[in-house]
């Protein structure tokens, strides 16, 4: 089996998934996955200021909607490493946003983003492909980017630990997903890959110890009896 957490293999796999990531994200969620979205990022909060954002692993562009409406007047960026996510999303910011949203194709583990620019972070759903070691130059990158003071959110499908809804959760991301997968999409593999990180990373509440690491204050959450976890804070 591949390295799942080499860079290229994780890129290689969005870049499959580009056209359809968006919907079954909803799917594979039972539709949850836009309400943890609004749940998450309400930890934000919202301003009138002309201030920075970032999105990080941004995919689609799912995100920005909300960004844009609770923070009128910031400027908003966007980070990912898929370029056919990348090219995706840009056809999102010409017709919903008239490009306003600075769109950048860059790994965020390997990044030339200024140092102590940004006013907040958010992220949704990227957490569970990076291994521990990423996931510690991923908090030093979230602290080095953002101003002091400066707040982040994250949010991730997880292992619930609930036994009985565990093992649902398991048999429908492993199992029907992959049949939906190839059903509408002719891949069923890619999907398969969902549940493969999700089993693997859990949840959020072992990553809020790497980010307490590199200096940042952090709050664990989880949504729905644990089907999905956050972490936010401020550094």
């Amino acid at each position: 089996m591949p390295d799942i957490y080499e860079p290229d293999y994780v890129k290689e796999l969005f870049n499959q998934m580009s056209g359809s990531y968006e919907r079954m994200n909803y799917i594979t969620s039972f539709g949850f996955s836009i309400r943890w979205r609004k749940q998450f990022l309400r930890k934000l909060g919202a301003s009138q200021e002309p201030i920075q954002i970032i999105d990080l692993l941004s995919g689609l562009g799912e995100n920005w909607e909300f960004l844009h409406k609770n923070f009128p007047k910031a400027d908003i960026w966007a980070l990912d490493f898929s370029e056919k996510m990348v090219r995706q999303s840009q056809l999102k910011n010409a017709r919903k946003f008239d490009n306003k949203i600075q769109i950048t194709c860059q790994n965020i583990l390997a990044n030339q983003l200024p140092t102590g620019f940004f006013d907040y972070v958010s992220c949704a759903y990227g957490l569970k492909t990076f291994n521990q070691e990423q996931l510690q130059i991923l908090a030093k990158e979230v602290t080095r980017i953002l101003k002091p003071g400066g707040v982040f959110t994250f949010v991730e499908v997880s292992k619930p630990s609930n036994k009985m809804l565990a093992l649902l959760y398991k048999f429908y991301l492993g199992k029907v997903i992959p049949i939906l997968g190839k059903l509408f999409l002719g891949n069923p593999e890619d999907y398969r890959m969902l549940w493969i990180y999700t089993e693997k990373f859990k949840n959020t509440s072992y990553v809020k110890q790497v980010f307490e690491e590199a200096g940042l204050e952090v709050r664990h959450e989880p949504y729905f009896f644990g089907c999905a976890s956050g972490l936010s804070g401020r550094k």
